[in-house]
């Protein structure tokens, strides 16, 4: 078996699988053989599901040496957030107040992955419920960021960047709210995608805030992201934020040209704040020269109410998640974690006034972006303020520092982060590109064509 195909990219281990060079049974075996060597340290997984995992392996060997192979997705290793229901086993998202939650049926993305024969290899470790932040006296330990074991993944994602970046996968489902599937992936070195609002189904995904919850895919490469996105896009007249829009070849789009495209980069706003990291500024500024050189357009944009963004995102989301919560809160606040409840009881002081006030806002700021759309095909930012935080930096307040990445799930629109650099450190940082609703081809597309300039892809952590 090759020691090195925990480092390979799913585009890389399906044609192998294809050309029968690997077996799923053996790629499986890869993995777990990993994981049991590794989550100790990571703490990426809370549950590995070897025994199923075994099962599908074994199965989709079977169909793929029958002629009958489903894909690019056939006979690779998935880790699902732990807040995607599976059917008879455990959906927690990480919290005493589901410890015994078994679903009776799988989410729609989960069953997507099935039938593209994917195989899933376990659930992986979350911030409770999808907010807070990592609590220690959680019933899971915090994962940790295989770049060094010592800071943290971000979150909410966070097992699901740290298991992807570590190759203790091959890719993973996160969920994004605020921005934890971008944020986990500027941290840990890899690709995380969110798709255009109402793009993936949501059905069977532990909720949030309904107006501001999206799926995607946690990778190492934009095309390893194009291949799940393929996967798992889709209508679902169950989910009532779900779009009929069509469904493009994701993977065939990237290799077009983006010569001619223009990105939108708000200087000004980025150059006035003063908690914005220098080593992240630089990659960023090195990233945008390297887009131009590709043939892009660079405009300069500004955008609006970027003050108040925080404030309105965060009002939709603690009203939504404690209307959610408000009879758990009522029956069983004690098993939920601090961090957790501390965040989201907030929404019983918000008023309808309040939320109306906030959610008039937001569709201001979409329109103001609408406009900025109608002039960039994208707009490029760094995705996180710094890079990996230290579990032990008491001066870390989370959510009290401005989001770049929250306004995009505001709009709705695409925005996908990835690798453009590393600080002398040595830890990752993340660039992150947005484009227009439904153009999510434009954003891979883009992705794509600046990680073939680079190798920062190509990189994994010392473990």
């Amino acid at each position: 078996m090759t020691a090195d195909l925990h480092d390979l990219t799913i585009a890389a281990l399906g044609a192998r699988i294809a050309e029968r060079s690997l077996s799923p049974v053996d790629l499986t075996e890869t993995y777990l053989a990993r994981i049991a060597a590794l989550n100790d340290r990571l703490y990426a997984f809370v549950r590995v599901m070897a025994d199923e995992a075994r099962a599908d392996a074994r199965a989709a060997d079977a169909e793929i040496r029958a002629g009958r192979r489903r894909g690019p997705l056939h006979g690779i290793p998935l880790g699902l957030k732990d807040l995607f229901d599976t059917a008879g086993v455990p959906t927690t998202g990480c919290s005493r107040a589901y410890l015994d939650r078994v679903p009776a049926a799988d989410a729609v993305v989960v069953t997507k992955l099935h039938e593209a024969g994917a195989i899933v290899i376990g659930k992986l470790t979350m911030h409770e419920l999808a907010t807070g932040a990592p609590d220690p006296d959680g019933p899971f330990p915090p994962a940790r960021n295989p770049w060094d074991v010592d800071r943290m993944p971000s979150g909410s994602s966070s097992g699901s960047a740290s298991a992807v970046a570590a190759g203790l996968c091959a890719g993973a489902l996160g969920s994004d709210t605020g921005g934890s599937i971008r944020g986990p992936a500027s941290w840990c070195g890899i690709v995380g995608h969110k798709p255009t609002y109402g793009l993936v189904s949501r059905r069977g995904v532990m909720p949030l805030s309904w107006t501001q919850d999206h799926v995607g895919p946690m990778t190492h490469t934009a095309e390893d992201a194009a291949i799940v996105l393929q996967a798992i896009a889709g209508y679902d007249p169950a989910d009532d934020g779900s779009a009929e829009a069509p469904i493009p070849d994701y993977r065939a789009a990237l290799g077009e040209s983006v010569a001619g495209l223009t990105i939108g980069v708000p200087r000004a706003y980025l150059e006035s704040l003063g908690d914005l990291h220098p080593e992240t500024l630089a990659a960023f500024w090195a990233a945008v020269d390297d887009l131009r050189s590709l043939g892009l357009t660079v405009a300069e944009i500004d955008l609006p109410y970027a003050e108040h963004l925080d404030t309105i995102g965060t009002g939709i989301l603690v009203t939504e998640a404690y209307s959610f919560h408000d009879a758990g809160f009522r029956e069983r606040l004690h098993d939920y974690g601090r961090p957790f409840w501390t965040r989201v009881i907030r929404g019983a002081l918000w008023s309808a006034a309040d939320y109306a006030l906030v959610t008039r806002a937001r569709g201001r700021f979409c329109r103001a972006v609408g406009e900025i759309m109608d002039r960039v095909d994208a707009i490029a930012m760094p995705t996180s303020l710094t890079p990996a935080e230290r579990f032990d930096d008491t001066s870390i307040v989370p959510y009290s520092r401005p989001s770049f990445t929250r306004m995009f799930n505001l709009t709705g629109q695409p925005s996908l982060s990835l690798p453009c650099g590393f600080t002398d450190g040595g830890l990752p940082v993340g660039l992150m590109l947005s484009g227009r609703p439904f153009e999510d081809t434009t954003v891979l597309t883009l992705a794509h064509a600046y990680e073939q300039s680079h190798d920062w892809y190509r990189r994994r952590p010392s473990l």
